[in-house]
């Protein structure tokens, strides 16, 4: 895992965007969101009890798998948006980019690889993108039954409950920070 402030330059989503400017997994914590390196899917197995996971199912996001489809859904994932929900992903193959937004409304860069597992918190606006290798294959991970509901970002989505709840976790581990 590697995570950095996003270099807002025109190329593709898919390159690195690297700003040069490292993000400390502290600072991703403070954000809520969490980062796991599971070597083995017993580590996973053990997190997804810790955390009441009950489901979980695959993904392989590639032209290969997804065929004429696969640039207009790697475009819609790269939508802003939030889920109610915990976004959980674990790297099985393969690398991508999620991107957070920061305290400062920037947007944070984290490119995963395998072995890599991620915890979004519900309310937090993100997106996401493969890497310019086209390929990942990830396990999701649900407290119920699989959904994948994206809320794109819109000035409503502010009154959202999961959003106003993100907002004030946010504030308080803000303040914890100073």
């Amino acid at each position: 895992m590697k995570a950095y402030y996003y270099n807002e330059d025109p190329s593709d989503q898919r390159e690195d965007h690297d700003s040069g400017r490292a993000v400390s997994t502290d600072y991703l914590s403070h954000l809520g969101v969490l980062y796991h390196h599971c070597p083995s899917v017993s580590t996973v197995d053990k997190i997804a009890s810790e955390r009441s996971y009950k489901n979980r199912d695959e993904i392989i996001v590639s032209p290969e798998k997804m065929g004429p489809v696969y640039e207009e859904k790697v475009k819609m994932f790269f939508n802003e948006h939030l889920h109610e929900d915990e976004e959980i992903r674990y790297i099985l193959d393969g690398n991508g980019f999620f991107d957070v937004r920061s305290h400062s409304d920037e947007w944070v860069r984290i490119g995963l690889e395998k072995d890599d597992l991620i915890i979004l918190p519900s309310g937090i606006f993100h997106r996401f993108t493969t890497d310019n290798k086209n390929y990942i294959k990830a396990m999701r991970l649900f407290k119920d039954e699989p959904k994948w509901t994206p809320l794109n970002r819109a000035p409503e989505l502010e009154k959202n409950p999961h959003r106003k709840s993100y907002l004030q976790d946010k504030s308080a581990k803000a303040g914890m920070m100073t």
